[in-house]
């Protein structure tokens, strides 16, 4: 019994690698496409979006280490360091989202139309979503609160797709430029609690 119950572990972690690997690839797609469109049409959103893909890429990275260092004598020092990791990796992103936001809108910077970007934005909102589950899933069945904060950063990439897929629309058809900085400040709070709650050891929640 406990070797099966070790073996399901191990089948459960070695799932969990291949969801991060397929997260990573399309991580790295995502904010290389993001961010040279977001430069383009100078919007903010897109280009936090993009760093956003970035600092979950670092995420994911943190999440391979983690379930590759699966080693019982040490896993629960394994999992405080991810998840501080991850949450640190929260902050990051919120302060440069919201301080990014804050300049363009005393600046009154508009930006530019971005079909790249819409098209980005619709492709992470079917995509990510799935991928947040399904880590989700692996978190609760190997108890991994740094897994579970992973896929909350997952997630919370489908949202932060249907924020700036909002404000670029708005600005596309209705020539609303304050609408993309205003998206980008909306990204900080949700950003910033998801850091706080992972650094403070409260990434799981299978419940």
């Amino acid at each position: 019994m406990a070797g099966a119950g070790v073996g399901e572990r191990q089948a459960q972690v070695e799932r969990g690698l291949r969801l991060e690997y397929i997260t990573l690839s399309y991580n790295v797609i995502e904010a290389v496409v993001s961010i040279a469109a977001g430069v383009a049409a100078g919007s903010i959103a897109l280009v936090g979006f993009g760093v956003d893909a970035v600092i979950e890429s670092i995420s994911g990275a943190v999440m391979l280490w983690r379930l590759k260092m699966d080693d019982h004598h040490r896993r629960e020092e394994f999992e405080q360091r991810a998840l501080r990791l991850i949450g640190y990796s929260f902050f990051l992103l919120a302060a440069y989202v919201g301080y990014e936001a804050i300049e363009k809108l005393w600046n009154r910077e508009a930006p530019e139309r971005s079909i790249p970007g819409i098209i980005l934005a619709c492709c992470s909102l079917a995509i990510m979503p799935v991928l947040a589950r399904k880590k989700k899933a692996v978190s609760c069945q190997i108890g991994s609160g740094a897994m579970a904060a992973d896929a909350k950063q997952t997630l919370l990439c489908s949202y932060l797709s249907a924020i700036l897929l909002g404000g670029l629309a708005l600005n596309a058809t209705l020539g609303w430029w304050w609408a993309d900085p205003v998206a980008g400040l909306i990204m900080t709070p949700i950003i910033a609690r998801e850091g706080w709650l992972a650094v403070r050891g409260e990434g799981c929640g299978c419940h």
